[in-house]
């Protein structure tokens, strides 16, 4: 099978989606891997790195699409890239299907076989191929380094002959794999971290971090079978804010990473606590892509209000994009080479298997997730 490695054109991107020691591994299972020429150089790889990894480099893009059996990239196709590629192909890559009702059409019309990368069920199994959780782990590190740059203070305790300098007030709020390492990040750095999450099942997580867990009695809350946390009722998210409002006070840094699947994210500051928060004090919105968690904050764009920074960068993993890039190729690997028959050297579509049945969108022209199918009804 020929695969085809796209160069991402989005112009904010740097992260790629094939490293060439991934490269070298689907080469090793049979498969002929063509790379865009130039599609590592973001990260400093060269062609002839993937080149000695056994890939060729395509210097057609066109070609590329028309020709390949499987194609790869990090984000989602151009819909005109998609009428492009030949009849039964298997694309992979994040595609964000909820938000993107008429590319799903465009990928069933096409007859490709769309698998979406962040549908990945969360399984023992299947967290070798897990590039959410990779991406939001250096995510939560890179929302921690962007307030410190941003920051007029340093984070640690420091005796000084000045006198002593107090450490940084962290405040974490949504303890999934982006929050636990961003509480990891802000205690190697010295700072005093405390964290809130609506499950109370975390806590335990995050005292073992060395952080406490702020308590606010919402009720009955809990999380899906994915680990997601459920959405709160309009009262409970009352409770919530009123809660989270002391601990923001005395915050220097609040970093909010509150997501719900395939809904958008709950607004869980707002005008009124940041007001009650210090000037020069720093927010980090982790959620501005899929909706914001505060109020006021605006996508790639530092907004000032009240004296206190807003800050809503996108894809905070693109911070760190070389590592960024060896975890997401990791796991695009490990997920190939868990459908690669070795026999015939295909990448076969398994529909019985739980993992292909969670990222499967579309498949002989027509759309064969459940979960989409039945969160697009509601």
């Amino acid at each position: 099978m020929i695969i085809a490695v796209m160069k991402e054109r989005h112009p904010r991107e740097k992260r790629v989606p094939l490293v060439p020691s991934t490269a070298a591994k689907l080469v090793k299972l049979g498969a002929e891997v063509v790379v865009e020429t130039g599609l590592g150089m973001n990260c400093r790889l060269r062609d002839e790195e993937y080149q000695k990894a056994g890939a060729s480099i395509g210097s057609s893009r066109t070609d590329m699409l028309k020709t390949a059996d499987i194609i790869i990239r990090l984000r989602k196709p151009p819909k005109d890239e998609v009428l492009l590629m030949k009849k039964g192909c298997i694309h992979l890559s994040y595609l964000d299907p909820f938000n993107e009702v008429e590319l799903v059409e465009t990928l069933q019309d096409a007859w490709v076989s769309a698998i979406s990368l962040e549908m990945i069920p969360r399984t023992t199994i299947a967290q070798k191929m897990d590039v959410l959780s990779s991406q939001a782990n250096l995510g939560g590190y890179a929302a921690v380094t962007l307030a410190a740059d941003h920051l007029d203070r340093v984070f640690p305790m420091m005796t000084t002959p000045a006198g002593t300098i107090k450490p940084v007030r962290v405040f974490i709020i949504g303890v999934g794999v982006a929050g636990l390492q961003a509480i990891a990040t802000a205690k190697r750095l010295g700072a005093i971290v405390e964290a809130f999450d609506t499950r109370p099942v975390v806590e335990e997580q995050v005292k073992s971090l060395g952080a406490k867990f702020v308590k606010v009695d919402l009720g009955e809350t809990g999380q899906t079978k994915d680990g997601y946390a459920k959405a709160l009722t309009p009262e409970q998210l009352a409770l919530q804010q009123e809660g989270m409002a002391q601990a923001c006070a005395r915050a220097d840094i609040v970093i909010t990473t509150a997501q719900l699947f395939a809904r958008p994210a709950p607004r869980i500051i707002d005008h009124t606590i940041i007001t009650q928060m210090r000037p020069g004090s720093i927010i980090i919105d982790m959620a501005v892509e899929t909706g914001g968690n505060v109020e006021g904050s605006e996508l790639d764009t530092i907004v000032e209000i009240e004296g206190v920074k807003i800050i809503g960068i996108a894809n905070l993993p693109g911070r760190v994009a070389t590592t960024a890039s060896e975890m997401y190729s990791a796991n695009l690997g490990n997920f190939v080479e868990h459908f690669w028959n070795k026999e015939s050297e295909m990448l076969v579509v398994d529909e019985k298997d739980e993992i292909m049945q969670g990222a499967l969108i579309t498949h002989h022209g027509e759309i064969v997730s459940q979960m989409y199918k039945n969160i697009m009804k509601k």
